[in-house]
Formats: structure tokens, C-alpha cells, sequence
């Protein structure tokens, strides 16, 4: 069993286009370059590539294919796909580098939210016989959760609002977030809500974007980095997908990923939590105390593209580590609604 590291990562902008112009092709290509420029290496170098997108979002099938040009034809690769979070993808490609399938594996996830109606689409991946002919939109289910967690007692509307405040000014510094800026507590609860008790600040935004991780087993890791992210836990757990049968203010899940991937005692935790209250739960669920610096990059609250977003916090978490700014650092990516599958990838350095 190889050990294996994170040894280069790259985010495109995280941008609400809406016109439908921009491909997975044209957020990908820029970002594949600044990878292989991080690294040295070339496309000739990758011995496995994983794509994470969703069909169901770009509305035609096989829409992953068309991405695979960013790649280009020559030479040939070793490819795969998850339809899933590109972190999903990486899991994937960990696998292959572990049982010495590659030495190097790049994955990859894209996705342009704006050209849809992302909270109706979102609806799709419902039960399809009770939930879905309802047609419940994932920022309304959000709602209800929140709804709950306000009369448990558990977080108030001051609490989200302070979430979003301290996400938009970590995110003035990661010039690839969508959303940043000083803005103070009471300004936030004097918005209207979207949906009670979220308001805007409250939900990621809408964007378009990608996101790009390389990692390489220990015999190529520190060639390609001088100080490698070192993945030294890697887990996936779930819920059930029907919402009537959780406890919809826990998250057995992350708390079970989190156990089993060695989430104590980590410095920075990149969280992928889509609603304030989110970022909350999963605090709790993977036990993170106060001294732990949480989305340092702003998070998901301030650039959420779909499909890349998860392993945005994974390369974001590993960013933490290989810049010395973290010696153990923690990514989380989520899928489905309100929280039900969580991933847990924990890193640091040797």
C-alpha cells in the first residue's frame, strides 16, 4: 500500500455567468495549467484521471465526455468519472495510487449552476415517489432544518448571521471566491429572508466553477513538492436518503467519517457546508473546538459551484498544509440533501 500526498491544486473563479456561454472545457484548461506548472509535470505524466460533474446539471447526457478535451486526445489516458463532487473523483483516484495502479492521478469537478434553476434541480435527487412530485426546493428543505435547529435551541438567527460575517472576511483573501468583504452582524439580519429563517447570506451563492487536485504516491511526492500534503485519512459515510426518517439535527455520517479518518485534533478544517447553520452541525459532528481555524478560504458560503466545491475544500485544506500554514489539516465535502452523505480527508505534513 503506497502512501500517497496531494502535491498540486487549482480553483477556477467562482463566477454567476447565467448566459451559458462558459464549458466545463473553458474552466478547466487554465487551471490544468497552473497544476502543471506547480508541479512540473505534463499530461503525459498523469497515469489516472477522475472527473466528478453531474449530467443532470449541464442537462445532457454524457455532458462529462466534452470535458475530457480539456485533456486533449494524445496520449491516451486511463479515465474515469463519478457523477458526484470532484471529491468523490479523488477518493477514486486515491484508490488507484494506493494499490500502486498509478503513481500519479489527477481529479477533477466542474459545474455551471447559473445556466439553471439550481434549487429545482436540486429536487431531483429526492425520493422519487413521496418527496420529489413535491417538488421541494433545497434551499426550503434548508429552511426547515434550520427551523428546528432555532426552536431546539441549538443556534440563533445571530449565530448564522455571525457564520457568514467571519466566511465573506476570511474570503477577502482568496481572490477565486465569488462572494467577500467586511460586512458586520447586524447589517446581515437587517436583509430580508429568502426562505425563514435563511436569508441570503445564509446559502451559498449560485456560480459557476472547477476545481483541480494532483496526487502522487511517496516515492513521487516529494520530487513534485517540497512540502506534500500527506492524505493519512480518507472516509465516506451516509444517511438515508428519505429526510422523514433522520434526526434532521444530527449528522451520524460526518461524525462516523470524521472517527474513522482521524479528524482530532487538526489546525484548519475546510468544511463544505452550502447554509450557515450547516457549518454548525458539522462542527459538532466532527468534534472541532474553538482553537481550530474553519474555511479559511471563505468556504462554501462565498463560492459554492456545484461538483467542484467539495474537493475545492479538500485542495483548500491541502493548500493549508504545503504553504506551512497548518501541520494537520482537514477536508469535508457533502452530497445530497441536507447533509447526507459526508466525505472526510484528513492531511499533514512529515
Amino acid at each position: 500500500m503506497n502512501d500517497v500526498a496531494v502535491v498540486g491544486f487549482a480553483a477556477a473563479p467562482c463566477e454567476r455567468r447565467g448566459d451559458g456561454t462558459t464549458s466545463g472545457v473553458e474552466m478547466l484548461v487554465p487551471i490544468l495549467a497552473e497544476v502543471y506548472e506547480q508541479t512540473g509535470l505534463g499530461k503525459g505524466d498523469i497515469g489516472f484521471w477522475c472527473s466528478g460533474s453531474s449530467d443532470y446539471l449541464a442537462g445532457r447526457a454524457f455532458s462529462f465526455v466534452q470535458a475530457v478535451d480539456a485533456i486533449g486526445a494524445v496520449p491516451p489516458i486511463m479515465e474515469s468519472h463519478v457523477e458526484m463532487d470532484g471529491a468523490w473523483a479523488l477518493y477514486e483516484a486515491w484508490v488507484k495510487v494506493t494499490c500502486d495502479e498509478a503513481e500519479i492521478a489527477l481529479a477533477y469537478g466542474f459545474g455551471k449552476s447559473s445556466a439553471s434553476q439550481l434549487r429545482r434541480v436540486l429536487s431531483l435527487q429526492l425520493d422519487p415517489y413521496l418527496l420529489a412530485p413535491l417538488w421541494p426546493d433545497s434551499v426550503s428543505l434548508a429552511a426547515l432544518q434550520a427551523r428546528l435547529g432555532l426552536e431546539a435551541g441549538l443556534w440563533t438567527e445571530k449565530d448564522l448571521a455571525s457564520v457568514a460575517a467571519r466566511s465573506r472576511a476570511a474570503a477577502m483573501g482568496n481572490p477565486r471566491a465569488q462572494v467577500s468583504g467586511e460586512i458586520s452582524v447586524e447589517e446581515l439580519l437587517e436583509a430580508p429572508y429568502v426562505a425563514e429563517p435563511l436569508r441570503a447570506h445564509d446559502c451559498a451563492p449560485v456560480g459557476d466553477g472547477a476545481a483541480v487536485v494532483i496526487i502522487a504516491s511517496g516515492a513521487r511526492a516529494r520530487e513534485l513538492c517540497e512540502r506534500p500534503a500527506w492524505i493519512t485519512g480518507f472516509e465516506h459515510r451516509i444517511d438515508s436518503a428519505q429526510i422523514g426518517s433522520r434526526d434532521l439535527l444530527s449528522v451520524p455520517s460526518a461524525a462516523s467519517a470524521g472517527s474513522a479518518a482521524g479528524a482530532a485534533s487538526v489546525d484548519v478544517a475546510e468544511l463544505h457546508a452550502p447554509f450557515t447553520h450547516q457549518e454548525i452541525m458539522l462542527r459538532s459532528a466532527l468534534g472541532l473546538g474553538d482553537s481550530v481555524t474553519v474555511n479559511p478560504s471563505g468556504g462554501a458560503l462565498c463560492g459554492n459551484p456545484m461538483f467542484a466545491a467539495g474537493l475545492a475544500r479538500i485542495g483548500y485544506a491541502a493548500r493549508a498544509v504545503t504553504d506551512g500554514a497548518a501541520d494537520r489539516a482537514l477536508g469535508h465535502a457533502t452530497s445530497g440533501p441536507l447533509l447526507q452523505q459526508n466525505l472526510v480527508c484528513v492531511l499533514e505534513a512529515r
